[in-house]
């Protein structure tokens, strides 16, 4: 096992933030008290992951050869077929590593029980010694990731949601087709989201129009339906704020994508197309380019 390639993906504490703002703890802890916040927090949670960096590092280096990536230079690293991929912090950096690889293991460490729920993180940094000597007999829970392939070849992928729209506040103008269907649509953008991802911006979306829904006396609660879970093969979709108007329509606002929906941009400029909440890393959707959305040709590998 001595050939094996363990990456190990870090984010900065929140201490290492405000370091790169203030330069030194000293201005750091000043800024933090002076504003009424709780400076050995910071300093705890910081020394908290530390610990856990050094026990996930000196596990991995007894078995193989082990690479320690901060997830900023996620989308510019290139992984090796065979790398174990360890993420050590919280459920969202599982989801955004997730989509940067190619069928790769990943492994989730929750380094602070106390603070960090732990959905995608099964192990803790002590776990680690029992389980890579053994890797090959663990468990893996494949994960469906959804796919935006746009018609000049680009294409981006989504652990739990792709949203597509203006990367300002302004309406996103565009021609929707699903089921034979087509609409002209303005609304704040579409959501899509993967069983993974049901229980974030589209339990969100659901709670929202419940609530409208009991404001006016409509006695149900929608629900994620029960089927529908990280390793389903289908997506659901939203239209968020669609505007009925003489040119455009709000007949195909939610439902469910089978198999393939297509988006053909009407924006000349600022269309984008993120997933999982990176919105620095987009596709450029503006006037000329249509997206297909449907399920990856990829699936996540979580070790569990």
């Amino acid at each position: 096992m001595q050939d094996q390639v363990f990456v190990l993906i870090t984010q900065k504490t929140r201490l290492e933030e405000l370091l790169v703002r203030y330069n030194t703890i000293g201005q750091a802890e000043f800024y933090i008290n002076h504003h009424g916040g709780d400076f050995t927090e910071y300093q705890q949670e910081y020394d908290l992951y530390q610990k856990a960096v050094k026990t996930v590092s000196a596990c991995l280096e007894r078995y193989g050869k082990l690479k320690i990536l901060d997830k900023s230079y996620l989308s510019y690293y290139s992984f090796g077929k065979n790398d174990i991929i360890i993420v050590l912090g919280r459920d969202g950096l599982v989801v955004n590593v997730m989509k940067y690889l190619d069928q790769q293991k990943l492994i989730g460490v929750n380094p602070d029980q106390n603070q960090y729920d732990g959905v995608l993180l099964p192990f803790i940094p002590e776990d680690l010694a029992k389980i890579i000597p053994h890797l090959q007999k663990r468990s893996v829970k494949c994960v469906t990731l959804a796919a935006a392939i746009l018609n000049d070849g680009q294409k981006l992928y989504a652990v739990n949601d792709l949203f597509i729209g203006q990367k300002t506040h302004a309406s996103a103008r565009y021609e929707i087709h699903l089921d034979g269907k087509k609409e002209i649509q303005s609304s704040s953008g579409v959501i899509i989201s993967t069983g993974l991802g049901s229980t974030g911006w589209l339990k969100g979306i659901l709670a929202g129009a419940s609530g409208i829904d009991q404001y006016y006396g409509i006695s149900r609660k929608l629900s994620i339906p029960a089927d529908f879970h990280a390793g389903s093969d289908y997506l659901y979709f939203t239209v968020r704020e669609p505007f009925p108007s003489r040119a455009t329509g709000t007949n195909i606002v939610f439902g469910k994508i089978a198999h393939e929906m297509e988006l053909i941009s009407l924006m000349p400029q600022n269309g984008v197309i993120f997933s999982d909440g990176m919105e620095q890393d987009y596709l450029e959707f503006n006037s000329g380019t249509s997206v297909k959305i449907q399920i990856a040709d990829k699936t996540g590998n979580l070790i569990i």
